[in-house]
């Protein structure tokens, strides 16, 4: 029989006060660092308020219900309290930051992706760059393109190969590029019900699996073979020519471009679609980073529109150090967070 108590921990401080008649001046002993206001919260509950809030995506309101539950209605926290825990984390995290920022700069491969935020009714941005061991930091942005990107490693590690769906921003940094196949499956098979007489649709797609497949199947201390790989490059080169007569003979329709965009992509950017054939390091596809904005989505659906441009810069500051604790903590995250708010920061009251 397992059970799980919860217990309130109270300790109250108290100090006489002087007041000197003559000066006026009111003067008492020195509390504990940290003690400042008449109530003050430690590193466990913020842990349980900021974890609940910011990463299992309860609202503000249920948050403060569930703890007030658990204490039997002995402890009733703030909203403002609870909305300052993802500031407060960030403030007192910058270390732990800039270590996991210096990481991310001397990964050789990195996955990166890019999704909408909306705040007070306004598009905004939110990037991710991840490493393929799950190392990964979230950056929050007004605009896309290079003003998006720039602070990032994707702009300052420009010896990095990038993961990534074929965002042209992107070519213009790093050591190389492979594009998602993931994609490019759902863009071929999208091809090959709209377009069924067309024959270099569904060419491609079997080879692309058939890459794929044996990709996922070589013994790493063997590495790839030299032949297979260029029969590989010649059918998806004779496939792409194949495709170029089609679309000659029977040109696109007006309503149903995809097909033809889809080629015209794959041969200008064929590098960046067989590099996973001729790097160990390199994955076929960029799961890694549309996973990792999953947990940002779900976020965002919850609180529908965040206020300020602040919120989300923090909260993406907290999600990354979250992902960094869950994969090296080994004391469990709950009390390596607890830890992180029982420090004491000058330039903020806790």
């Amino acid at each position: 029989m397992v059970n799980l108590r919860v217990l309130l921990d109270v300790s109250e401080y108290a100090a006489e006060i002087y007041y000197n008649s003559k000066t006026g001046e009111r003067c008492h002993a020195r509390f504990p660092e940290g003690y400042i206001n008449d109530v003050n919260y430690g590193g466990s509950v913020k842990a349980l308020a900021f974890i609940l809030n910011n990463e299992c995506c309860v609202s503000i309101d249920k948050t403060i219900k569930l703890i007030s539950e658990l204490t039997d209605g002995r402890l009733k926290i703030s909203k403002g309290m609870v909305n300052g825990l993802a500031r407060e984390f960030s403030l007192k995290s910058d270390d732990e930051k800039k270590a996991l920022f210096d990481s991310l700069m001397q990964k050789p491969v990195l996955h990166t992706d890019n999704t909408n935020a909306r705040c007070n009714g306004s598009s905004r941005f939110v990037f991710v760059v991840a490493a393929p061991d799950g190392t990964a930091q979230y950056y929050f942005r007004e605009n896309k393109g290079h003003a998006g990107i720039k602070g990032t490693p994707v702009a300052l590690n420009q010896s990095a190969i990038f993961i990534h769906d074929h965002d042209t921003t992107f070519y213009n940094y790093g050591s190389g590029h492979q594009e998602c196949l993931a994609h490019i499956l759902r863009y071929c098979k999208d091809s090959i019900q709209n377009e069924p007489d067309r024959k270099w649709n569904k060419k491609m797609y079997k080879l692309l699996e058939e890459m794929i497949h044996y990709r996922n199947g070589i013994d790493e201390t063997q590495g790839f073979d030299e032949r297979t790989v260029e029969e590989f490059e010649k059918r998806y080169d004779s496939i792409l020519e194949e495709a170029g007569e089609e679309y000659e003979y029977i040109p696109p329709s007006k309503y149903y471009r995809e097909g033809y965009n889809l080629y015209r992509r794959m041969v200008k950017y064929r590098s960046a679609h067989l590099l996973f054939l001729h790097d160990m390091e390199v994955p076929h596809n960029n799961n890694l980073a549309e996973r990792l904005l999953r947990a940002y989505k779900r976020k965002q659906n919850q609180v529908m529109s965040f206020r300020s441009d602040e919120s989300i810069d923090y909260l993406c500051q907290s999600m990354s150090m979250l992902l960094s604790m869950r994969k090296e903590s080994d004391s469990g995250i709950y009390d390596s967070v607890s830890k992180i708010f029982d420090r004491q920061k000058a330039d903020r009251a806790t």
